[in-house]
């Protein structure tokens, strides 16, 4: 009987390592993504510390005022593409719009053994300002980018001319159940992350795709893919893991923390964001002096992609008031 019992763990074993290897997935080389995931726009630069950053730059010539656009996570790049097409109609060549991929996202390379986190993303921020010399710009971030361009505002306020906020984290919330308790999260920080890492999480991503939107359809097949994809690029399944397993190391948001930003901030949100609750939109509001709030009716998390025309205009609006030389008014758009 026990002899039996063996044969039978030792059949179970076989059939869970096997599948286990049937579904773990390899990495794709930097090359290969890049030939889907590049653009005309593309841009690379080398960082101190071994970052090899991949951005974008449209719009205006390096003259004119300056938008630098963080992504959340696990994003990349192209979650701007609407606001970059939409801001480029408004400005007519008012503004130059860089956008980031953070290191273990999109196209950038981070050396191994790479310790990510806010802080080492918003250092990354600003050594990227310091190689395109960049000394007065704003700064927009969504999500967990939007946590590194309110940092980016406390370590550096005399580079940013202004602050936009599109359903930032930072703020605490132990029981919420939004983007850092989602499924997909909790197994990713959970004992089993390090081996879900590798795994095929098509299924995972869809999912969390597919929560950022008050309108599920705006999660295409597309998009799910890009997401899939590119963590697949070598080092970013680790880093993402961990951005996860090391989230309880960052620094909450709190009127105290806030209080010291200056730098003239708007603030974005979806009021049907499942992820990061629409209430930390007033949070953020009364932490930070003199700021603005924008909430958008059935928007999720990602009003760039999911109220684009709207969000764009706010955003061009806002432009027009804080950065002295915006080629058009509020509102002027291109004939």
């Amino acid at each position: 009987m026990f002899r039996w019992l063996l044969a039978l763990i030792g059949l179970v074993a076989v059939v869970v390592v096997g599948g286990y290897f049937v579904l773990k997935r390899p990495d794709i080389p930097y090359e290969t993504l890049a030939v889907t995931y590049e653009s005309p726009a593309s841009r690379y630069v080398d960082l101190p510390g071994g970052v090899h950053m991949h951005y974008r730059v449209d719009g205006a010539p390096g003259d004119a005022p300056t938008l630098l656009l963080i992504h959340g996570f696990s994003d990349a790049v192209q979650t701007w593409e609407p606001w970059v097409r939409q801001l480029n109609d408004l400005s007519a060549n008012g503004y130059r719009i860089i956008s980031i991929d953070l290191p273990g996202h999109g196209l950038t390379r981070a050396p191994a053994g790479y310790r990510a986190s806010i802080n080492a993303f918003r250092d990354a921020v600003y050594a990227f300002a310091q190689s395109q010399h960049l000394t007065h710009f704003a700064i927009a971030g969504n999500s967990m980018g939007g946590n590194v361009a309110w940092e980016y505002a406390l370590a550096h306020p005399d580079q940013l001319t202004g602050l936009i906020l599109v359903d930032s984290a930072g703020w605490s919330h132990p029981t919420d159940e939004g983007a850092l308790n989602s499924p997909m999260m909790k197994l990713l920080r959970s004992p089993v992350g390090p081996y879900l890492r590798d795994l095929d999480n098509t299924a995972l991503f869809r999912r969390g795709v597919q929560a950022a939107f008050a309108d599920p359809a705006h999660a295409s097949e597309e998009m799910v893919t890009r997401f899939v994809t590119l963590s697949r690029a070598p080092g970013h399944r680790d880093i993402l893991l961990q951005m996860q397993t090391n989230r309880n190391a960052r620094r909450a948001a709190s009127n105290e923390v806030l209080a010291p930003i200056t730098t003239p901030t708007l603030i974005l949100w979806g009021d049907q964001d499942h992820l990061i609750p629409v209430g930390d939109a007033e949070l953020f509001h009364t932490a930070i002096h003199g700021s603005e709030v924008k909430i958008y009716h059935n928007v999720g998390h990602m009003p760039q992609n999911e109220a684009t025309e709207q969000s764009a205009s706010d955003v061009h609006e806002f432009l027009y008031r804080i950065v002295e030389g915006s080629a058009l008014a509020p509102g002027q758009a291109v004939e």
